[in-house]
């Protein structure tokens, strides 16, 4: 976050990176071997290496670092994660899992995305406001037949 004197911009590379997820300045961080419990609400970008129990309200970002253990219900404008979290999270706008990450709980979010070697076990329900707000007639169900479909047998 802070750079020395005569240091340049590519020094602070790994901040930016994930920074570069749609984050912002981390405006908050809560280190390795810090202990949080109860609710944190902010604004902007915030990053957790410790451990954090309870709950976590933003409109802003959240990114999770690598060594983090989060026992929270999470509603976030985005979460960017790398380490472990446990409990619900909902996000406006995104939730981006990067190995090696491990989600134990259900994920609401219009833009879900996982890498290769993270353990999701949960559930996930990518909805964005435009599927909610469909008029109930626009809705067909499954057993009801598409008109505009021919049935072609072979």
């Amino acid at each position: 976050m802070w750079k020395k004197e005569g240091e340049t911009a590519s020094a602070a590379k790994p901040a930016a990176t994930e920074a570069a997820a749609g984050t912002g300045e981390i405006i908050a961080f809560v280190g390795k071997g810090v202990e949080f419990k109860g609710a944190l609400n902010y604004e902007g970008t915030v990053r957790i290496d410790g451990r954090v129990d309870g709950e976590i309200h933003t409109s802003g970002v959240l990114i999770v670092g690598e060594e983090a253990v989060i026992t929270a219900k999470i509603h976030a404008g985005t979460v960017v994660s790398k380490g472990k979290i446990t409990g619900d999270v909902v996000a406006k706008e995104r939730v981006k899992l990067m190995a090696p990450a491990v989600l134990n709980g259900s994920v609401q979010a219009p833009v879900f995305s996982i890498e290769e070697g993270v353990l999701f076990d949960g559930t996930c329900e990518m909805t964005g406001e435009e599927v909610r707000q469909l008029p109930r007639e626009q809705v067909r169900t499954v057993s009801q037949p598409a008109g505009n479909v021919k049935r072609m047998t072979g």
